[in-house]
């Protein structure tokens, strides 16, 4: 059996989802309240695999590599997250990497992806990695998509659409809930268009 592929990523109400490498990400930073750390720190809580691109991942390790232990930027969940084996799917990077459990993957995404399903015995998850999970969404490796919506507008300060060139999809809802009072976790099985 297949292991699960979920696409989890943050966005502003108007489709963005960018970091800007100073830790003032218009939707997430100063905007995370008790619950959503909570559900956050449970669901990274669980045995799986983390999926990167080279691109997030590089920004990820440039993140935590200028943060303090006392920063917002660890919160319990993304030290978690850190400490999760992981696989970076990258032509550039070479080993070893700057995060304890950490692999390169050589060759294309979608290949590395659809291997990953079949081989791991635990679950993959990828936060962000934005151009490469709408490719593995198109190959329709994807099984989840977890879309994380903060009360932002990012229509002049947002520099990464989610799903700008994306193939077309519909999408089954298969869990949503409020979390802090404000925020939208929407979860859905995407289905190619067609």
């Amino acid at each position: 059996m297949a292991a699960t592929y979920t696409f989890d990523v943050f966005s502003s109400l108007d489709g963005f989802g960018s970091y800007g490498g100073d830790g003032d990400w218009g939707g997430y930073w100063g905007k995370q309240g008790p619950e959503l750390l909570d559900h956050r720190l449970t669901l990274y809580g669980e045995e799986q695999r983390m999926i990167f691109g080279a691109t997030t991942y590089r920004q990820f390790a440039e993140m935590l590599a200028t943060s303090t232990e006392d920063s917002e930027v660890r919160d319990p969940w993304v030290t978690r997250m850190r400490n999760l084996p992981a696989t970076v799917v990258s032509t550039t990077l070479e080993a070893p990497l700057d995060w304890p459990d950490a692999t390169v993957a050589r060759g294309d995404a979608v290949d590395v992806v659809a291997r990953l399903k079949k081989e791991s015995a635990v679950p993959l998850r990828s936060h962000g990695s934005l151009s490469m999970n709408r490719a593995l969404m198109a190959a329709g490796l994807v099984d989840r998509v977890q879309v994380t919506i903060f009360p932002v507008i990012t229509g002049r300060s947002g520099t990464e659409p989610i799903f700008r060139g994306a193939a077309d999809f519909d999408l089954e809802l298969i869990e949503h809930r409020t979390l802090d009072g404000r925020i939208q976790e929407l979860v859905y099985r995407p289905t190619l268009h067609g």
